[in-house]
């Protein structure tokens, strides 16, 4: 089926986190609220970086939840609720499409070539017509649309329509993101981003390691 809804601008980053995340460290998915906060906020494969608050989060996925997007879950008997997303069925989408859509949703309009070898970390894909045959189907479902190429550049982009307007089509276009200016200085700095990821990760995980040895 085609495309039937539309999301805002968090729950846009939210979605796409869920499903990243359930791809890449499985054994930290479903996500708490404070691991989907994480996530949403990192510093590296995401544009723009973001710092969202907890509350703000928590708000986006309850908005995802009306729309069966996502789901509460208590595994293992845990106290904890976490989070789950149902692109699958709400959506219609396998999980290769799923990856792609993550991705456009996380990062904004991407050529063929980019969006490969970027989703590749979620899914396996194998060539760059593999990737194009998932591109097509996304287009005739209405989950994304060809963009022509940027000045000087030969290669067509793509974007995602569930969250239209999310990221700018040009550059210097104003995007539907507000990015704090401190998230905005240290993405600008690659080094740091590489270093203050490893961080959150590890905190991510030893957050976990805390949550669970506590239920």
């Amino acid at each position: 089926m085609k495309r039937q809804i539309e999301i805002g601008a968090s729950a846009a980053r939210v979605f796409g986190v869920l499903i990243e995340k359930a791809l890449t460290t499985p054994d930290q998915y479903p996500l708490t609220l404070n691991s989907a906060t994480t996530g949403c906020n990192q510093k590296s494969n995401r544009f723009p970086v973001l710092d969202l608050s907890e509350d703000k989060v928590l708000l986006a996925l309850e908005r995802l939840e009306e729309k069966y997007l996502v789901r509460r879950v208590y595994p293992g008997n845990s106290r904890v609720e976490k989070f789950c997303h149902n692109g699958k069925d709400a959506l219609g989408l396998d999980t290769p499409m799923l990856a792609v859509l993550a991705e456009l949703l996380m990062r904004g309009p991407q050529s063929a070539g980019d969006l490969r070898a970027r989703a590749g970390r979620m899914t396996p894909l194998a060539s760059l017509e593999s990737l194009m045959d998932l591109v097509a189907r996304l287009i005739e479902l209405d989950f994304v649309e060809r963009l022509p190429p940027l000045p000087g550049s030969r290669a067509e982009r793509y974007v995602q329509l569930l969250s239209p307007g999310l990221h700018p089509i040009e550059p210097g276009v104003a995007t539907a993101y507000a990015p704090s200016p401190a998230a905005a200085a240290v993405a600008a700095a690659p080094d740091l981003v590489a270093r203050v990821e490893r961080l959150e990760e590890e905190v991510a995980r030893l957050r976990e390691l805390v949550e669970r040895l506590a239920h």
